[in-house]
């Protein structure tokens, strides 16, 4: 019927073309990433497989993870037997992340698996325009497997009793990737995501293989049973959502027909766990999980995810990376940054982007976020200098535009002053300053000042005006202008009056 451990059942793209693999075949030569037909998918499957490896033969220290980083198929595949029993997908139970559902509701289409999909209500009301339900009538059971895993990790609020995953709808999701090419194995990628720990010996540490799956129909909340400080089994395979696949076999061939689903699966909001793929934030109620917004993902996003935060903390994989490789005896890597952009039950845009990492003391961190925020006083200042030098009826889209255009044409620069900073410039401030005034600028000049002979003279007195107050600003001399000097560690100028 298919066993998620001893069946083939991953696609893959390997160095002699696509692959359907078994799990512990990810340490085979040649095998390089997922070949799922959806980003999310291949996202999760990442997850699924470092969750696996983590379950079956985890490193037990930094050491233990340096030394067993060799681990070859063989070895993988001995290890994961004991999983063998948790880690079917149908028949009678336990299945792998489902739970027995007596009901005599119709099942809702298979599609309801994949985070877009439409919903009930929104099919019934004819509000499925863009993404019609119904697209998957059947799914494979390799394809509904791994949308089951997605859904479980990602899972959106999805109306009364419908509970979100452990971190929340649409996570974001930070991966090392050892490599800056991205052309390292896919096992490489997979161990160095892997936290310490011990095989799992308990099997009813899974949700699915307990007596009776966590549920919150009397508001509990799911709360880790160990006080060790590694990640608890239900860390990578929690059971938000309480769903049992309906399948039918024709000529021989099983596929999954529908979902049964209950609601008030466990709730794991306020419970403390804590996931080593994502960055958190703190506040006075704890920490939170990060979310994508939508949007290109660069450097002015950086702060608690590519760089360390002052009131965030980066994914303690990446934090444990740093920690095995005594931090930058490996400087050519880069983080897989991934995860469904939300609005509230409306996913709205997939992020998924690479972004290199920078060998840095806390200092030079605390210096780099510095040196963004700069970027986005520099943003907010060039916004309002556009909106006010430019017609009202155009000013608002112009003022976008060129905030937004700011950062693209910054993002190459950022990185080399991250690379000058690694490397022990002292600078970077200073060099900084001068990269945004530039630019500022040249976007000003741009937006505005194309179409100064064609203004009315008030027009073009206010654009000559808004030009004057953005050179002030860049020169420190406005409220903005000396927070982006505070920043940078540059001394701000003393105030002086503007000529008329």
């Amino acid at each position: 019927m298919l066993n998620l451990i001893t069946d083939a059942w991953i696609p893959v793209r390997t160095s002699d073309g696509p692959r359907v693999i078994r799990p512990d075949q990810i340490a085979e030569p040649g095998v390089q990433f997922p070949n799922w037909p959806r980003a999310d998918l291949n996202l999760a499957c990442l997850e699924f497989l470092i969750g696996l490896v983590f379950l079956a033969s985890p490193p037990e220290s930094n050491g233990a993870w340096k030394a067993h980083g060799d681990l070859n198929s063989e070895r993988l595949r001995v290890a994961m037997e004991p999983l063998v029993p948790a880690f079917d997908l149908l028949g009678p139970g336990p299945r792998f992340l489902q739970e027995p559902i007596a009901t005599n509701e119709e099942p809702k289409g298979p599609d309801m698996l994949l985070i877009d999909s439409a919903g009930v209500s929104t099919i019934k009301n004819n509000g499925d325009l863009m993404v019609r339900g119904g697209r998957y009538p059947t799914m494979s059971l390799p394809l509904a497997a791994m949308a089951l895993f997605t859904l479980q990790a990602f899972a959106p609020s999805g109306g009364a009793g419908n509970r979100t995953s452990m971190r929340g709808g649409g996570p974001m999701v930070t991966l090392v990737r050892p490599d800056a090419e991205g052309t390292a194995p896919l096992w490489s990628l997979i161990w160095a995501n892997v936290p310490n720990g011990r095989p799992i010996r308990d099997l009813s540490l899974l949700p699915w293989m307990r007596s009776k799956p966590r549920t919150s129909e009397s508001k509990q909340i799911a709360t880790p049973v160990g006080e060790d400080t590694a990640p608890e089994p239900e860390t990578f395979f929690g059971m938000p959502r309480r769903l049992w696949l309906v399948a039918e076999t024709r000529e021989s061939v099983a596929s999954v027909t529908g979902v049964q689903q209950r609601p008030w699966g466990a709730n794991y909001g306020g419970g403390g766990w804590l996931h080593p793929l994502t960055p958190y934030y703190n506040t006075k109620e704890g920490k939170l999980p990060r979310h994508p917004k939508p949007g290109h993902f660069g450097y002015r996003n950086w702060r608690g995810v590519v760089l360390q935060g002052k009131e965030a903390d980066r994914a303690t994989a990446l934090k444990t990376f740093f920690d095995r490789t005594e931090w930058g005896e490996d400087k050519a890597m880069r983080v897989i940054v991934g995860g469904w952009a939300m609005n509230n039950m409306s996913p709205v845009d997939f992020l998924w982007s690479e972004q290199p990492i920078f060998v840095l003391s806390v200092e030079q961190e605390f210096s780099a976020a510095d040196m963004v925020e700069a970027a986005e006083q520099t943003g907010y200042a060039v916004a309002t200098a556009v909106r006010s030098g430019t017609h009202e009826d155009i000013g608002a889209g112009a003022a976008l535009r060129a905030r937004e255009a700011l950062f693209q044409l910054t993002q190459g620069p950022f990185e080399e002053q991250m690379a000058r900073l690694a490397e022990g410039a002292d600078d970077a401030g200073g060099e900084w300053l001068h990269i945004l005034h530039k630019t500022a600028l040249s976007l000003f000049d741009a937006e505005v000042g194309a179409g100064l002979p064609d203004l009315q003279p008030a027009r073009r007195e206010k654009a000559v005006i808004a030009r004057r107050v953005l050179l002030a600003t860049m020169a420190g001399r406005t409220k903005t202008g000396a927070k982006v000097f505070e920043c940078l560690g540059l001394p701000v100028p003393p105030k002086r009056k503007e000529p008329a």
